[in-house]
């Protein structure tokens, strides 16, 4: 493995930890707190794959005419991740982007998708990410998550947005999943097969394949620069305290709303 990505990965671990340690994951013990939980993650979701179309934007071409754009080791690494991750195979054998087998999990238990489909309706109108979060009343700590990386994508510099998808993204979402779904089989036994499909397929995709064509991606686009690696540290190591406190929104909402039902008991 490259000494600078082992480099990176040994630093961001701690980070790292928080989140596939996290305490949300003990407090999801029923199916409404598992909605509260997507409720905010589909955000999550969806800016995954903004990151991923910006990224590709950049490396390939997707405009006409047509011309050969940069590095072509990197346009395949880029593109063999955009077809996983647009045009998968769900749990009926129908092509669809990981996003939508998303929502269609959240409406297989019951979750709203009224705000991440205003959300959309909004963007689809030409509104602002901060008036779309607005109108449709997206949760703050969701807010601030899809904030940061847009931020990353509006600097116009491929190797962080590289780094942000692969260290806060890509090399972490198996550990995190991990986590998520060791209980979630036997709490909810086929109320969830969507979601368990779902996160099943990440883990299966990005803890082997995408993980590693992500790594290699990164890789190329820093190459020998001493000066993006540290950037690339820098940004990587904001994505995960950005997941972490989004995790903590979702804990802290999840354990209120308990709280609040005691009281009315």
């Amino acid at each position: 493995m490259n000494n600078r990505i082992q480099h990176l990965q040994n630093v961001i671990t701690p980070y790292r930890e928080q989140i596939i340690n996290h305490k949300v994951y003990s407090v999801i013990e029923n199916i409404d707190d598992l909605k509260v939980f997507m409720s905010y993650h589909v955000y999550a979701v969806w800016d995954f794959m903004s990151l991923l179309k910006s990224l590709q934007n950049q490396l390939t071409c997707t405009s006409l005419p047509w011309f050969p754009v940069g590095d072509a080791d990197i346009r395949y690494l880029i593109n063999e991740i955009v077809l996983g991750e647009e045009s998968d195979l769900d749990a009926h054998g129908k092509r669809k982007s990981h996003f939508e087998m998303y929502v269609d999990a959240m409406h297989q238990i019951g979750a709203s998708t009224q705000k991440i489909n205003v959300f959309i309706s909004e963007l689809k109108n030409k509104n602002s990410i901060d008036k779309a979060t607005e109108n449709a009343g997206v949760p703050k700590e969701a807010q601030q998550f899809m904030n940061f990386t847009f931020s990353i994508i509006n600097s116009n510099k491929n190797y962080l947005q590289s780094a942000v998808f692969t260290f806060g993204r890509e090399d972490l979402i198996p550990g995190m999943f991990m986590s998520l779904i060791r209980d979630l089989n036997q709490r909810f036994p086929d109320s969830i097969s969507g979601l368990n499909y779902y996160l099943e397929r990440h883990i299966e995709v990005d803890g082997d394949h995408h993980s590693n064509l992500a790594l290699e991606m990164t890789s190329l686009l820093c190459g020998d620069d001493e000066s993006k690696w540290k950037e690339a540290e820098s940004v990587s190591i904001e994505a995960l305290k950005h997941r972490t406190l989004l995790w903590d929104g979702i804990y802290n909402e999840i354990v209120n709303s308990k709280k609040q039902l005691e009281h009315s008991i």
